[in-house]
């Protein structure tokens, strides 16, 4: 049996490029309250490049019911990577991706926080701002079956993978 594929769907996938600040909300919009297992985050060194395999919520959808779909979200031109608040070591640990924050260096550098839920995050110094996102499978109805929400919405946080 072959993996779904978001081009079997009615809809086509989104692809994204975000190269400036304004590229970058658009994005950070769009990944907000996406979750992913630990060990779907990777840094390649070598190639300069930090990803990260996302269950995304779709906030661009606003039929119902509520739906997540895998996405792929690439940084490329990263210098160096480091972590805060994670325990990498827990292979079953799941994260919820809440925003990007950017701030400039000199040169177009830089650096990209992903901030995370539990205070944790991930901080890549990057050569300049370029980010690329991409649905890889159909999207799926969202395990709990409702919107994702944050406590400062005076309601619970949706824990859907």
């Amino acid at each position: 049996m072959a993996d779904a594929r978001f081009e079997d769907a009615d809809e086509r996938p989104l692809r994204l490029r975000a190269l400036d600040g304004d590229d970058l909300r658009v994005m950070a919009a769009l990944v907000q309250d996406a979750v992913f297992p630990v060990t779907e985050m990777t840094y390649d060194r070598r190639r300069r490049r930090f990803a990260l395999l996302l269950n995304r919520f779709r906030w661009e959808r606003t039929k119902r019911p509520p739906e997540r779909v895998q996405s792929l979200l690439i940084v490329n031109d990263v210098m160096a990577a480091a972590t805060q608040g994670l325990d990498l070591a827990d292979r079953e640990l799941v994260l919820s991706l809440l925003s990007f924050d950017f701030t400039p260096g000199e040169d177009g550098t830089g650096t990209l926080d992903l901030l995370l839920a539990g205070d944790g995050a991930v901080r890549l110094s990057v050569e300049c701002l370029d980010l690329a996102l991409r649905d890889v499978t159909r999207p799926y109805v969202a395990p709990s079956g409702r919107v994702p929400s944050h406590p400062l919405d005076d309601t619970d946080t949706d824990g859907d993978t």
